[in-house]
């Protein structure tokens, strides 16, 4: 990639493509003090007061700045690295991280420490590095006290409150309004599919665990539905298409919102995955097209709920699981609550928190 002048115009080059830079995309990035707020980085002008005529003067290299005079008796010296970073149109700070698939063999992954200082550390960068790459992280010694959870949550980001209030406990309760809160087995499943947006990330702080059984159960929703588009494409299309209702009543709210059980972003990657068949309700359709969807949807879960993608681990006190609910599907096997106390806090963010928090840090440790 190289910034190129000729005759008062400036072209990107990358490869054999070049393109022109529009002036006026130029001018309304002019920096410096009079143009830019030192600490928040929002422009001191409003672009839209602009002539549109706006055209180049002159233009020079100097090292890593372009400089350039235009015509409105500006001058602006941008850095060609970043000019050079938005012909990418992509967040290369959050998508440029790769997922790792992973399945049943992955027993031997890192766990964090717990401090107060852990949030402005290269350490907490690293710790979000892991999460984007696994869909998941466990941190250890995450003091249990005061609803503590919350004031973690918040420490990355802004927790997303729902009609099950800004934390819930996960425990057995008489008359539960959600199978999370008895003793019996989760299959792997995703939160909240009933919800515009669903909850991108959930927290589960591990309080009191006393019980032999609760084991935690995860399973890579990537790794799986990569396998299932390899194996029958047919049936990876179908459930890429057909969008079906999820639903959760209440007491207080109904909750509904349709969408596929695997949603993919307009490059045709998975961008979400979905699961939560006590909740779902296929829409009707040709019987032809319902007899593929029906067995594709038996086939992604048969996946799903196989030894082969599933990790268990067992919580113990203090253990914070911090998971991509948009990517892991999460569950726990039966436990005997007479055995004593099984408690978990949970609470949601979304990613803005995480994307935000590892900009600052990359930023913060210049990496």
């Amino acid at each position: 990639m190289k910034i190129e002048l000729n005759n008062n115009k400036i072209f990107y080059k990358n490869g054999s493509s070049v393109q022109e830079i529009h002036p006026f995309w130029l001018r309304e990035r002019a920096n410096g003090e009079k143009y830019l707020d030192k600490k928040t980085q929002q422009r001191l002008f409003d672009p839209t007061s602009l002539n549109v005529e706006i055209a180049i003067k002159s233009a020079r290299i100097n090292n890593d700045l372009l400089e350039i005079d235009f015509n409105d008796g500006v001058n602006s010296k941008l850095n060609i690295e970043k000019i050079a970073e938005e012909f990418s149109k992509e967040d290369e700070v959050i998508y440029g991280i790769e997922k790792v698939k992973w399945n049943s063999s992955f027993t031997d992954f890192k766990k964090y420490k717990y401090s107060d200082e852990l949030f402005e550390t290269q350490e907490m960068y690293d710790l979000l590095l892991s999460f984007y790459k696994y869909g998941f992280v466990i941190i250890e010694d995450v003091p249990t006290e005061d609803n503590f959870l919350v004031k973690f949550a918040n420490k990355v980001g802004s927790v997303r409150r729902t009609n099950f209030g800004e934390h819930f406990n996960v425990k057995s309760i008489p008359s539960p309004n959600d199978l999370a809160y008895t003793s019996l087995p989760l299959a792997p499943h995703t939160d909240n599919p009933y919800r515009n947006p669903v909850p991108c990330i959930q927290l589960l702080h591990c309080i009191i665990n006393e019980v032999s059984g609760g084991l935690s159960t995860l399973v890579d929703g990537y790794t799986v539905t990569e396998d299932l588009k390899k194996e029958n494409p047919e049936f990876y299309n179908i459930l890429t298409k057909v969008k079906v209702k999820f639903k959760f009543i209440d007491k207080d709210v109904v909750l509904e919102h349709w969408a596929e059980l695997i949603q993919l972003d307009e490059n045709k990657k998975l961008k979400q995955v979905r699961f939560s068949p006590r909740l779902d309700f296929v829409p009707i359709l040709e019987k032809s097209e319902l007899d593929l969807y029906y067995k594709a949807r038996k086939k992604l879960s048969a996946m799903y709920n196989s030894d082969q993608y599933r990790i268990e681990f067992k919580l113990q006190p203090k253990d914070l699981l911090m998971m991509d609910n948009y990517r892991l599907l999460h569950g726990r096997t039966e436990f005997d609550a007479n055995e004593g106390s099984r408690f978990l806090q949970g609470c949601y963010l979304d990613f803005d928190s995480t994307e935000g928090k590892l900009r600052h840090l990359k930023r913060k440790f210049n990496l």
